[in-house]
């Protein structure tokens, strides 16, 4: 890789897109819909720069996708191509850097991943996996017995043919982040209303001047939509169409118990990962599925699953279970910047939500405030869809 290349990668931005005569002028006045992870996100780094932000949330922070996900920061394994791999590891990067910025006040746990399987082509496919990110440069190698049950002591699987340690992942609870973050916004001056559910725009001259909400009208100059599984209804009062895919998730989480986990585990038929409260939080996959239920029968069976692995789960009790309805592009990439046809109206909807939230806010910031096209987002722009 050639030092211009990795200097690119490095800082996630390119500037030759500037737009010296059409660039927009930094915008006094800035809506974000969404009180989710990426919609905090992107309040809290545009108020940063100094800008005039508003944030809408229909019910409450963190209420919809964000409130329900797993909140595993990573960049493996199927972040792919190789621009999204780097994309989430940049994601990654703006964990470390916003822990800083917090003071450690987010809490995030930075015990990495450990995945394993048994004999079968799962084991064979995680060896390709590995390789594959060890030769990008991600930090994962693979680990023999005495390492797994070092990394896991209280974690007893079945034998394995393959596990491998990801070591700079990390894990948070995502309700608990994104009420820091907008605490942080408020205090540099973001106003958060909700409950405020957005019930139209208004339009002039190809652009957005305005909302209509619930608690009445709101001007603006740029409109950001980072409203999780609501972005096609809000894109279409601007007649933009946002494809998104249903896909749904169940978790089970526990009663708050004893340190037993400080790092993920995925397990073959469990993903286990402990909030700092002491509650676990345990689901299938992460992969969409037809599963809906989310009854305390279906969760019990969650929590049997993750049991078979860890014990010491069988000393807890099931707490409540969630049902989340993923951001899932239709192409399960990322949609991200402004939209043609409403050249002030920004759309984020993306997957992987929590890995990406602090690059996606970095980059929004960029865009909407500079007038830049950041270079790695190219890939992810709503025109693609046509």
């Amino acid at each position: 890789m050639n030092r211009r290349r990795f200097l690119r990668i490095s800082a996630g931005v390119s500037v030759a897109a500037f737009l010296p005569d059409g660039a927009r002028a930094a915008p006094a006045r800035i809506v974000v819909v969404g009180g989710g992870i990426v919609g905090s996100s992107i309040a809290y780094h545009l108020v940063r720069r100094g800008a005039q932000v508003t944030l809408l949330e229909r019910a409450k922070p963190a209420s919809g996708a964000t409130g329900n996900s797993f909140a595993w920061i990573n960049a493996t394994f199927s972040k792919q191509p190789r621009n999204y791999f780097d994309f989430n590891v940049l994601g990654m990067s703006g964990w470390r850097r916003m822990d800083q910025e917090f003071s450690g006040d987010l809490k995030i746990q930075w015990g990495g991943c450990v995945e394993w399987y048994p004999v079968g082509a799962t084991a064979d496919a995680l060896r390709t996996d590995v390789t594959r990110a060890q030769q990008w440069g991600y930090a994962v190698h693979f680990v023999d017995q005495i390492e797994f049950h070092r990394l896991l002591p209280f974690v007893m699987p079945e034998p394995f043919a393959a596990a491998s340690f990801s070591e700079r992942e990390g894990a948070l609870d995502p309700v608990y982040a994104t009420q820091t973050i907008l605490e942080r916004a408020k205090q540099l001056g973001v106003n958060v209303m909700y409950p405020c559910e957005v019930k139209g725009l208004v339009r002039a001259n190809g652009k957005v001047s305005a909302v209509e909400t619930t608690n009445g009208r709101v001007e603006l100059d740029t409109l950001v939509l980072a409203s999780g599984v609501q972005t096609p209804h809000l894109a279409a009062m601007a007649d933009l169409r946002v494809p998104l895919k249903i896909s749904p998730g169940v978790l089970a989480h526990t009663s708050p118990v004893a340190p037993l986990l400080d790092r993920v585990a995925l397990a073959p038929q469990a993903h286990m990962k402990q909030n700092p409260d002491g509650r676990v939080v345990t689901g299938s996959d992460f992969g969409g599925t037809p599963v809906t239920d989310s009854s305390p029968e279906f969760g019990q069976k969650l929590m049997d699953r993750a049991a078979a692995y860890l014990p010491e789960l069988t000393q807890s009790k099931l707490e409540f279970v969630t049902l989340g309805w993923r951001v899932m592009p239709q192409d399960e990439y990322p949609i991200l910047g402004f939209a043609d046809a409403c050249p002030n109206l920004y759309i984020a909807a993306t997957h992987s939500g929590v890995t990406l939230a602090p690059i996606i806010g970095q980059f929004a910031a960029t865009e909407i405030l500079d007038g830049a096209r950041v270079e790695m987002l190219a890939p992810y722009r709503l025109s693609r869809f046509g």
